[in-house]
């Protein structure tokens, strides 16, 4: 034996590493993103509860942190929509079938952020529950549609999940179509209820609030970014489905048509956008200073509205102006989203259908139920339920329609 080959079979031998981690897991599909689903019986014990533990277990799993932005040595895409995980458990709270936490890896960072919902994925909870015995079989008929009621637990909110049923078990397949995903499958509504934020910031008595600043529209301070000068910029903050900040296209020297490249290519856009996005935090009280931007990638959401013209989506298909109401683009995890997140759809259309707010102007204005926006994918219809009541506007409910498919199910390994 050669003395490299003894010397690394000696070192072998007096190293003892720990097995890897074998836990049950599925690998899903949920509208626009993918994720790894877990009952929460099934983790290992330390992981069953919040901590660090969890977290580090969730961290290997997806492949982060990792410096080569490709999650190569995990199940992460190196994504916003592709580094996502989720747990699940029957209900503890009366009304409702099942409980859905909603893990948010970062990529190049050692963090999990805990701190709001996956719309997206939301499509899968139900989907996942019905077939992994979270709900009782007495509620899932034998054909039909099954109302999945899921308490959302990072933003402590209800989503009725209404999921297609055939010979008592989850339809997958089917002819519904979802711009941003290449096959059809079947449809999966899912209604938001009264879905402005209770509670984010730090403790400053604007959290609750649907405009935490009280204005439909309010004037930002932002710095100057790269080639952005930076300066005074009207906004739209609103908390529905997610913290989100809602600037017009032309204000930032956009159209409203852009891309996945025009945006992620330019280290220029990227920082105009995170600058507008600290100031909307802080205007928003969700920061108290620039620096805590850092642990919140995923909180809020920036994007920038314009009124409808044609475009050519990411796919080639052509978007006719006259198809659309309004044309919305938006950050995730410091990147542009290639379609739209759940959560920002359901911000864009309570935004829509509040007279008087950038995204309602950009859409022509007036009052509506319901808008269609133009994502760089291509179309997404959302309907909101928002009312006015003394002076404050309120919005009871968001409802919208996406897909779900199970893409893989046995075990995943983590290495101990």
């Amino acid at each position: 034996m050669s003395a490299v080959l003894k010397s690394a079979a000696d070192s072998s031998s007096r190293t003892r590493h720990a097995a890897q981690l074998r836990v049950p897991a599925t690998y899903m599909r949920g509208g626009t993103s993918k994720g790894v689903f877990f009952r929460l019986q099934d983790l290992p014990p330390a992981m069953q509860i919040p901590g660090a533990a969890r977290d580090n277990f969730l961290l290997r799993l997806i492949g982060s942190p990792d410096p080569y932005g490709k999650h190569t040595d995990g199940m992460g895409g190196a994504t916003s929509s592709t580094s996502k995980t989720v747990i699940l458990s029957k209900s503890s709270k009366p009304d409702h079938d099942v409980d859905y936490l909603f893990g948010q890896v970062a990529i190049d960072q050692a963090f999990v952020d805990w701190a709001g919902n996956c719309g997206n994925l939301s499509a899968a909870v139900g989907p996942f529950a019905i077939a992994n015995g979270l709900v009782d079989a007495s509620r899932i008929p034998k054909n039909g549609i099954a109302t999945i009621r899921i308490w959302q637990a990072n933003i402590q909110k209800t989503i009725i999940g209404h999921v297609q049923i055939t010979d008592g078990q989850v339809q997958e397949t089917g002819d519904f179509e979802l711009d941003g995903v290449t096959f059809p499958a079947a449809e999966v509504q899912l209604e938001f209820m009264d879905p402005a934020a209770e509670e984010e910031g730090g403790g400053d008595d604007r959290a609750g609030a649907l405009f935490p600043t009280g204005n439909l529209i309010d004037e930002l301070d932002v710095p100057a970014a790269g080639n952005f000068k930076g300066g005074k910029l009207r906004a739209t903050m609103l908390t529905a489905g997610i913290p989100t900040i809602f600037v017009n296209a032309a204000d930032i020297g956009f159209t409203g048509t852009e891309l996945q490249d025009a945006i992620n290519g330019s280290p220029d856009n990227l920082a105009k956008m995170e600058a507008i996005r600290t100031a909307g935090a802080l205007k928003m009280g969700l920061i108290k200073k620039p620096e805590e931007m850092a642990k919140r990638q995923h909180i809020p959401k920036v994007a920038f509205v314009a009124p409808p013209v044609s475009y050519k989506a990411s796919s080639g298909k052509t978007i006719e102006a006259g198809d659309i109401d309004v044309l919305v683009r938006a950050m995730s995890m410091g990147k542009l989203h290639h379609a739209m997140m759940g959560t920002a759809a359901v911000a864009i259309a309570v935004g829509a259908c509040v007279p008087g707010t950038l995204v309602n102007l950009a859409a022509g204005g007036g009052a509506r139920t319901e808008v269609r926006f133009g994502h760089p994918s291509g179309t997404l219809r959302v309907g909101a339920e928002a009312v006015e009541e003394n002076g404050q506007w309120a919005v009871k409910k968001a409802v919208m329609s996406r897909s779900a498919r199970v893409l893989m199910e046995g075990f995943v390994r983590v290495p101990a």
